[in-house]
């Protein structure tokens, strides 16, 4: 017989769920009756890339943003969208914001935003998960996708570790960087912590 945890719910998907204490404020999705709500801690929560290179290449995103939700307590039935603002791309470094500003990479006076939309959301482990989705660069949308690692059970403030790979040249960021070798992959690292506020909790596998 399945056994159901009730808190760790939303865990999993809430890498970038309301995040508007980080950005702009962004409409919270409405969820219907019966159906859970949780909140990202955004003093803690962060979006961080790294791409393997002869010098150092990894940062973080100031701006970003997400919507979540879920027509009832069974997770498959969340749907996530997760907006990041490209031109908010901080290395640390003046010279590598620019170059990954520019029309070689995120090309961000035409498309400021980078977008991932799920397409399923499944469990795969009692705190691993899977979502799968639509990640959108420069205009180029190809599915990609998001796996979630969950902690902190027993309370109501859950952490989650999200990470998603993709290939930067399937997004036409297929140049370099002057005396600067670059892999092909990049690395996004989403780290968050939440917080379940309203309504029933997810009904969560947690063995077989």
């Amino acid at each position: 017989m399945k056994r159901y945890a009730t808190m760790p719910a939303m865990r999993i998907i809430l890498p970038c769920l309301l995040a508007s204490a980080l950005i702009s404020p962004l409409s919270r999705a409405q969820a219907p009756a019966g159906a859970p709500v949780f909140e990202v801690t955004p003093v803690h929560s962060n979006i961080r890339f790294q791409v393997k290179a002869s010098v150092d290449i990894k940062g973080k995103f100031d701006k970003w943003g997400a919507t979540l939700t879920f027509q009832s307590t069974d997770v498959s039935t969340g749907a996530l969208e997760i907006r990041i603002q490209a031109d908010s791309v901080d290395t640390g470094s003046g010279m590598k914001n620019g170059k990954l500003k520019g029309k070689d990479f995120f090309d961000v006076a035409n498309y400021p935003e980078m977008v991932f939309t799920s397409t399923k959301i499944a469990q795969t482990a009692p705190d691993h998960f899977e979502v799968d989705g639509n990640l959108t660069i420069k205009g180029v949308s190809n599915p990609e996708k998001l796996t979630l690692i969950v902690s902190n059970k027993e309370s109501h403030l859950g952490d989650i570790e999200g990470k998603m790979i993709f290939n930067r040249k399937n997004y036409g960021m297929n140049k370099g960087i002057p005396f600067i070798s670059i892999a092909d992959l990049v690395e996004l690292n989403f780290n968050l912590k939440i917080k379940h506020t309203g309504g029933p909790k997810l009904a969560l596998e947690t063995q077989s």
